[in-house]
């Protein structure tokens, strides 16, 4: 497996970057009515989805640990992973994209972009590799009918 760090490591590591792009690039900047309201809808979003998400992972009594999905004891397929099959990061990702929009640097999204791209090869491809072992045709069903994302 070739997980190293768990996602709100990698999550904290990209916000310092777009905090440190914004700060120093001298270019880049955008403005417009409402940024800031938007940044807090999108927040409350990721609020929202990373609850609901959390909830069902309790509710099914298997575990939250990003780092040991083999650990897992079912398959969450019902709420929110009805729609996508990793909500906890469309999450975080929703955070940084707002985050983004917040510090008003559009090369900020350019790293929101390689947080999906870095997450889908360390994080959920390993993630679904275990699944795939524990949960076999039951999980490849699910892959199916479900999105990664959104």
């Amino acid at each position: 497996m070739e997980l190293k760090l768990p996602p709100v490591v990698v999550f904290f590591i990209f916000a310092l970057l777009m905090y440190l792009l914004a700060y120093f690039l001298p270019f880049g900047e955008f403005q417009f009515f409402g940024r800031y309201y938007l940044s807090y809808v999108l927040v409350g979003i990721a609020i929202l989805i990373g609850l609901f998400s959390v909830g069902n992972f309790f509710k099914n009594k298997t575990t939250v640990d990003p780092t040991k999905p083999n650990k897992a004891s079912s398959l969450v397929t019902g709420g929110i992973f009805a729609y996508s099959r990793n909500p906890m990061y469309l999450a975080l990702l929703l955070v940084l994209v707002a985050f983004a929009i917040r510090l008003g640097n559009a090369f900020n999204i350019l790293l929101a972009a390689l947080f999906v791209s870095y997450m889908n090869r360390f994080q959920i491809s390993p993630e679904e590799e275990a699944l795939s072992k524990l949960f076999g045709k039951q999980y490849q069903l699910y892959k199916k009918s479900v999105r990664r994302w959104f």
